[in-house]
């Protein structure tokens, strides 16, 4: 079977090997979150094992579309869904790695860290109630910082995605008008703006867009250079979306007494934690129809919390804990052969 290659641009992971190594079909699909540590991952593995992964980066509502479909081994998703909601599927959900979403900006002079925003004021801008760069309530929070009169052009995603959810999930706590107003989900009516599909393209959009704001996971902001903003965070310090911050948004999350592995980690307390922050998920089904596929995905991330840990740290992702990935493993007892015995 001869070798696919990585297709970056349309966000697909695919790895070939040989029909003798390797017979399961790994199929995923779902979040643009976690898409460039899938890809790094995928890579690695594919090296060490000779074993592929085809992961389709089409946005959380698509992924779990399609697991709910069984048309994939595996969905993602960086919208934790609840225990009920897992249950009507038939599938479990567990975390693969923690990452921060940050707001990125095009303006003339503007360099990253340069401009701090906070959470009211964010919302206010992706509202469109605060239209231009050099609005008061902006030149507030940045006295000395020389603000261009130029409009704001507010890029979001125009599909169903958990960078979203935690975008919004985010906005919703920090403004009343906000939540009751536009409110908090994969989608929402978005009062204003341009919308781009994925992570890669409100990137893509905001680097060519001048004036313009939008919202992505770390990763794309730094493999594409994008302006980062500062926020201030619950404690009312300016920080930075750094491997640091986003740790110390995540320090007090409590995952052994999370039903399901249901996990929110926006608005921590902290004063250098990252606000805007979140952990991505796998859904799988707990009885799949491909039992060898469903097998050879969990070797896969099993593999990954084993030797993946310094990658996702490199693209400004959080590992996670020993204490966690032991949690999960533990879990993946309930997903079982036709005969009712587990499969990993």
């Amino acid at each position: 079977m001869r070798n696919i290659k990585t297709l970056l641009a349309a966000g697909v992971i695919a790895a070939g090997a040989s029909i003798a190594s390797y017979a399961a079909d790994i199929s995923g699909a779902g979040a643009t979150f976690p898409y460039p540590i899938y890809a790094k991952w995928a890579d690695a593995y594919k090296k060490e094992t000779g074993n592929g992964l085809n992961y389709q980066s089409i946005g959380s509502g698509g992924g779990i579309k399609q697991i709910t479909a069984k048309t994939v081994t595996f969905g993602a998703s960086d919208m934790p869904l609840k225990p009920d909601q897992l249950d009507k599927i038939g599938v479990m959900q567990f975390p693969t790695v923690m990452g921060g979403v940050v707001p990125v900006i095009n303006v003339e002079g503007i360099k990253s860290g340069d401009i701090t925003l906070d959470g009211p004021t964010l919302a206010r801008i992706f509202m469109g109630e605060v239209k231009n760069w050099d609005d008061p309530v902006i030149a507030k929070l940045n006295p000395g910082v020389n603000l261009p009169k130029q409009a704001i052009a507010v890029v979001h995603r125009s599909d169903g995605s958990g960078t979203t959810f935690i975008f919004t999930n985010y906005l919703a706590k920090v403004s009343a008008d906000w939540k009751s107003k536009v409110g908090n989900n994969t989608a929402v009516e978005w009062p204003v703006g341009i919308g781009a599909k994925g992570n890669e393209g409100v990137a893509n959009n905001v680097a060519n867009t001048k004036g313009s704001i939008g919202y992505v996971e770390t990763a794309y902001a730094k493999q594409n250079k994008l302006t980062t903003t500062k926020l201030v965070n619950k404690d009312g310090k300016a920080v930075a979306a750094t491997a640091e911050s986003i740790k110390a948004a995540a320090a007090g999350a409590d995952w052994a007494n999370a039903p399901g592995f249901y996990m929110i980690l926006t608005d921590s307390a902290g004063a250098t934690a990252w606000p805007i922050a979140g952990a991505t998920f796998i859904l799988v089904p707990k009885q799949p129809k491909d039992v060898a596929a469903a097998s050879e995905a969990l070797k896969f991330f099993a593999w990954a919390y084993k030797n993946g840990g310094q990658m996702a740290q490199e693209l400004d992702y959080i590992p996670m804990p020993d204490s966690v990935v032991k949690m999960v493993e533990a879990k993946w007892s309930d997903i079982k052969d036709p005969s009712g015995k587990p499969i990993f």
